[in-house]
């Protein structure tokens, strides 16, 4: 599916997960370690932390204050982004929605894309496969 929307689970159930702080939105991810690599970003003045690597994909936390400018380029790999917290606007080749908790968002190699107008800081899990080539 070509920057295609997918809401896996209601409304009601992964605001049940945020709450529990056990089992991270049924992601294996628990909220304490995706809102603790949030605090460290944040004091380090970066947006994204890689967390997983493995041989077929990398796992990261990007992190978009309110009113930021997203300024990533296409990337070589596909990407799924998982909004944990905020909301704003996603744009995908001509593709454009609303995200906010909840949504999931594909992304195919090379595609241009870049959240904005984002109304409240977002909180992305992104999923990279292959794994994230290191830039620069």
């Amino acid at each position: 599916m070509r920057g295609g929307v997918f809401r896996g689970r209601p409304r009601a159930a992964i605001e049940a997960y945020r709450s529990s702080g056990e089992s991270g939105y049924g992601l294996g991810v628990p909220v304490s370690e995706v809102e603790s690599v949030v605090a460290d970003l944040k004091a380090e003045g970066a947006t994204y932390r890689e967390t997983v690597r493995a041989a077929t994909m990398s796992v990261g936390v990007y992190v978009l204050a309110a009113g930021a400018e997203d300024r990533q380029t296409p990337h070589t790999e596909d990407e799924v982004y998982f909004v944990v917290r905020g909301r704003g606007s996603f744009r995908a080749g001509s593709i454009e929605h609303a995200v906010e908790l909840g949504t999931t968002r594909f992304v195919p190699a090379g595609e241009p894309h870049r959240f904005h107008h984002i109304e409240e800081e977002l909180v992305l899990l992104v999923v990279f496969a292959p794994p994230e080539r290191p830039t620069g």
